[in-house]
C-alpha cells in the first residue's frame, strides 16, 4: 500500500493507522470530502483502490464543471481535486478495503475499523466514497458458485493465496493490468485474457505486463465460465474467436480474478457487508447531513445511487459530509462554515 501526504511513501506491512476521518474512495466526492477536513484540522486519510478506474478518470472531457477550462480530462480534473486535499494534509493511500467494523459512535473513540491487506486503520468516523462502478452484467457460469472459493476481484487481497500456482485475469480495464501485474510477483503463470484488442499495445503498463515471462496473454479470447469441483477452481472455459464454434479450450488454473470491461452502475458496497441500511436501488441510505443509519458513518457521490450522477453533485455531497463531520467530531450544534474573508 503506498501512502503518505505525497502519496509515495509506502507503509510497512500490517501498519495501524488512526484517524479522525477515513474515507474510502479517491474520487470528486472523497477528494472534497478530504479537502474540507484537512482544513478543519482534522486527521484524514484516503483510501482509494486505484486512482484510474473510477467514473471521472475515464472521462475523456469535462464541460459542465464549474470554473475549469472546458478542454481538461476528468484524470486531469481528479488529480487537481486530489493534489488540492493532499496540499492541506490529508494522507493519501493507494489501498484496497476488504472489510470495514462499525459501530455507533460518539465522535471521540475510534468506534470505526478498516480493514486493507497491508494496514488497519481506526478512525472516529468514516466516509464510504467508492463510487456506482460495481457490474451489473450477469456472472459468467460457476463465477457465483467459486466466489470466496478460487474466484476473486481483489488480486491485492488475495495474490499471495497462489504462490506458484497458475491463474487466470479477465479483462481488459486498467485495472486488470494493475492486478495481472501484482500477481506476477506470486503465480507461476498468469493468463491474461482478453476478449478484444481494444486495449492499448502501446500503453506502457501493457508492455510491462506483457514482458514478464510468466504471463501468456489469450488475446481476443471469450471467457465461457468457470469450473471447479469441491476443492475449488479447477479452470476457465475458454473460446478463441478465431477458431471454430466447437473449438473451446479448459486453462487449469486454480484462481480467477475477474475485471469486466467499463464496470457498471451498481454501488460499490461489497465491502460494507450488511452493517448499513441500504435503499432498495442498492444505494446507500443517508440523511440531509450524508450520515448513515450508523452514527459517525457517512456516505457520498455515487454510492448513493442517487439520479443526479454528475461530479459537481458528488462535490457537493463531500462538503456536506465533511461539515456534518467537524460538527459531530466537534460536539458542535450546528456547522461552521469555511469560508476564508480577507
Amino acid at each position: 500500500m503506498k501512502c503518505g501526504t505525497t502519496y509515495r511513501s509506502s507503509l510497512l506491512m500490517m501498519d495501524v493507522i488512526e484517524c479522525d476521518v477515513a474515507i474510502i474512495g479517491g474520487g470528486p466526492a472523497g477528494c472534497t470530502c478530504a479537502l474540507y477536513t484537512s482544513r478543519a484540522d482534522l486527521k484524514t486519510v484516503i483510501l482509494d483502490k486505484n486512482p484510474s478506474v473510477g467514473a471521472l478518470a475515464i472521462t475523456s472531457h469535462i464541460a459542465n464543471y464549474p470554473g475549469v477550462d472546458k478542454t481538461i480530462t476528468g484524470m486531469e480534473l481528479l488529480d487537481e481535486m486530489r493534489q488540492q486535499a493532499v496540499d492541506y494534509g490529508t494522507q493519501y493511500c493507494r489501498a484496497q478495503v476488504f472489510m470495514v467494523d462499525i459501530e455507533d459512535g460518539d465522535g471521540k473513540r475510534y468506534s470505526k475499523t478498516v480493514y486493507t491487506p497491508e494496514a488497519t486503520i481506526r478512525t472516529r468516523s468514516l466516509v464510504l466514497a467508492s463510487g456506482a462502478m460495481g457490474r451489473s452484467s450477469k456472472p459468467f457460469p460457476g463465477e457465483e458458485d467459486f466466489l470466496g472459493q478460487g474466484v476473486s476481484y481483489c488480486a491485492t487481497c488475495d495474490g499471495a493465496f497462489y504462490r506458484d500456482s497458475e491463474v487466470a485475469v479477465f479483462g481488459v480495464t486498467p485495472e486488470a493490468v494493475e492486478e495481472a501485474m501484482f500477481l506476477t510477483k506470486f503465480a507461476s503463470t498468469v493468463h491474461w485474457i482478453t476478449p478484444s484488442s481494444s486495449w492499448e499495445e502501446q500503453d506502457e503498463h501493457v508492455k510491462d505486463l506483457l514482458s514478464k515471462p510468466n504471463v501468456k496473454h489469450w488475446n481476443r479470447t471469450r471467457m465461457l465460465g468457470v469450473e471447479g469441483d469441491v476443492s475449488g477452481v479447477t479452470g476457465v472455459k475458454v473460446k478463441e474467436r478465431d477458431q471454430k464454434e466447437d473449438n473451446e479450450i479448459v486453462i487449469p488454473v486454480e484462481g480467477v480474478f475477474i475485471y469486466a470491461l467499463g464496470g457498471g452502475n451498481q454501488p460499490i458496497t461489497d465491502f460494507i457487508q450488511d452493517k448499513i441500511k441500504l435503499n432498495d436501488d442498492g444505494g446507500v441510505t443517508v440523511n440531509e447531513d450524508m450520515e448513515t443509519s450508523v452514527k459517525g458513518v457517512f456516505a457520498i457521490g455515487d454510492i448513493r445511487n442517487t439520479s443526479y450522477k454528475q461530479v459537481v453533485v458528488a462535490a457537493s455531497d463531500g462538503c456536506i459530509a465533511a461539515m456534518s463531520i467537524d460538527k459531530y467530531l466537534k460536539g458542535r450544534k450546528s456547522v461552521k462554515v469555511d469560508w476564508i474573508h480577507k
